[in-house]
């Protein structure tokens, strides 16, 4: 049977109502916590993952893949209206998108966020339909050898080139690695790092590492760090309908087009993710532009492009999970989670062994984008909204479902305390500038890799050197080289636009603060305190 006719059998279940109310429900909570600053689809789908343990596979997949885009798209709003980028994907929306809002463009930029994000989404979901069958089909030829490779290249990449330094990003891949190793080895018998504990006899569960690192984490931190303050945001102001303008349209239809080219690839390499994606798209925009100056000060470029790259990278990460087994971002390893939860091993035998779940998970993505765009657009104002939520009650209820959903892991009150330990973890990682993803991918590929490792060292008799000879684990290796020296580039250009652009808003407050000590801007207090003195004067000149 062919791709399409696969394709038709997916679109046909996840079409059932169930399913569809299923992808509604993901989207819908997708958005809402992708417009909450802070909280990521990361987060979210870890939140929820214990809790859809009574879900058959294909309704909770489908699920998660709603809860992914519609985080996607709703971080943009978070942005723009904001200011506050929810991740990194997001900071030139912020920066760009904020300006218009500023300028009472708000609407505009959302508009253009929201209809790039459902063509980038759209087409690159097309892309995930035709490459990942081929891969999965070359994939199914591969060798322990070889998947030792991936995950190496997987384990490199991702520690080297996530978060802000490569040595912190790698002692954050050797802490889930170690985690990873505790509790019984399958083959030997022996205990593990366990300090002779009964609980982690059977190790830790991974649900367990992502709840208290993005839940708890995150928790701590902003109770720690960010509990002051009100939160000021934009008004929407207007229809996205009548705020669109020919010239609107004329100016985005290529960035959409360009970021998608730029995303999807992206983000089908290990650690090429969402982010290098924006800043790559943002900076073919400033080039191209015929509007150079207004970048910077809300050019409708800089938002309509990072913003369909980010997108299509979100469906480009699918590609490496579904035929390969290989999270390359962190909500791509709780989502490799939620298939090992029901038994089901990602990777090229799941397109041959699973063809209704993977098809109708495939299908499940272009409904959800069609959704998405629907509560999007016409929905924005009340998704403005929801950044009215104060935050004690916003993370009152995060850790009250964090502890409901540890619990219900295996209903032992010590995954609870186990939670608490690995939130305070996440807390001091986030306090110093840890990233936490590539603990993630370290805790869940580390033994995927110890299996591959021994399984390649028993076929070679112990050779090591035969674990580079194999032609495929050549090439990653090659391609590892290549994937670190343009990653270190990328991310060096990005460091030098984010300076650059700090430095610009850096000078734009000291002109505006200079120009209120002076006087200068209508409504500031030195403008008042002028006008009062003139009052005062002018009698005595006249």
């Amino acid at each position: 049977m062919d791709n399409i006719s696969l394709l038709l059998e997916g679109f046909a279940t996840a079409l059932q109502p169930q399913y569809l109310l299923f992808a509604f429900l993901g989207v819908l909570v997708g958005t809402a916590v992708g417009v909450l600053p802070g909280i990521g689809p990361a987060m979210t789908v870890a939140l929820l993952l214990p809790l859809t343990y009574t879900l058959d596979p294909t309704a909770a997949l489908i699920t998660f893949a709603g809860i992914y885009y519609g985080g996607m798209y709703g971080g943009s709003t978070t942005s723009i209206l904001l200011n506050t980028p929810g991740e990194s994907a997001s900071i030139i929306t912020a920066i760009e998108g904020n300006k218009m809002a500023r300028l009472g463009r708000a609407a505009t930029a959302l508009a253009t966020a929201a209809i790039g994000s459902f063509i980038a989404g759209t087409i690159a979901t097309v892309g995930l339909t035709l490459l990942a069958p081929v891969l999965a089909q070359f994939a199914v030829s591969l060798g322990p050898a070889d998947y030792v490779a991936l995950i190496v290249v997987a384990f490199i990449t991702v520690g080297a080139l996530l978060g802000s330094s490569v040595a912190r990003g790698m002692s954050s891949l050797g802490i889930g690695l170690f985690i990873g190793l505790i509790g019984t080895d399958l083959l030997s018998g022996q205990a593990r790092y366990t300090l002779g504990l009964l609980p982690l006899a059977d190790g830790i569960d991974v649900v367990l590492v992502a709840v208290g690192l993005f839940a708890v984490g995150e928790t701590f931190y902003v109770a720690a760090r960010l509990r002051h303050g009100s939160i000021p945001v934009t008004p929407v102001g207007g229809s996205w309908r009548h705020s669109m303008k020919r010239d609107d349209w004329r100016r985005s239809w290529a960035p959409w087009l360009r970021g998608t080219a730029i995303g999807f690839p992206i983000g089908t390499i290990p650690a090429g993710g969402a982010d290098v994606a924006t800043f790559l798209s943002y900076a073919a925009e400033k080039k191209l532009s015929k509007h150079k100056s207004e970048f910077g000060h809300g050019a409708i470029e800089g938002v309509a492009g990072p913003e369909s790259a980010n997108n299509a990278a979100a469906a480009g990460v699918l590609v490496p999970l579904l035929t390969l087994g290989l999270p390359t971002t962190a909500t791509a390893a709780i989502i490799l989670t939620a298939f090992q939860s029901y038994g089901i091993q990602p990777g090229p035998r799941l397109f041959e062994n699973q063809p209704e779940l993977v098809w109708a998970l495939i299908a499940s993505l272009y409904i959800g984008n069609v959704m998405l765009i629907v509560l999007n657009l016409p929905l924005v104002g009340m998704w403005a909204k929801v950044l009215r939520i104060p935050r004690p009650y916003l993370y009152a209820g995060i850790m009250t479902f964090a502890a409901l959903g540890a619990y219900a892991v295996s209903f032992q009150p010590v995954d609870v305390f186990i939670l608490l330990v690995i939130g305070v973890l996440g807390f001091f990682m986030r306090r110093y500038g840890y990233p936490v993803a590539p603990l993630v991918v370290g805790m869940i590929l580390g033994p995927m890799g110890e299996e591959y490792l021994r399984k390649a060292l028993q076929q070679s008799q112990g050779d090591v050197v035969s674990l580079f000879l194999h032609p495929f684990a050549a090439v990653a290796y090659g391609v590892l080289a290549v994937l670190i020296v343009g990653g270190l580039w990328l991310k060096r250009r990005r460091r030098r636009y984010e300076a650059a652009m700090e430095q610009a808003l850096t000078s734009e407050i000291a002109v505006q603060a200079a120009a209120e000590t002076a006087g200068l801007v209508p409504g500031s207090a030195a403008a008042h305190e002028l006008d009062h003195r003139d009052e005062a004067d002018g009698p005595t000149r006249g």
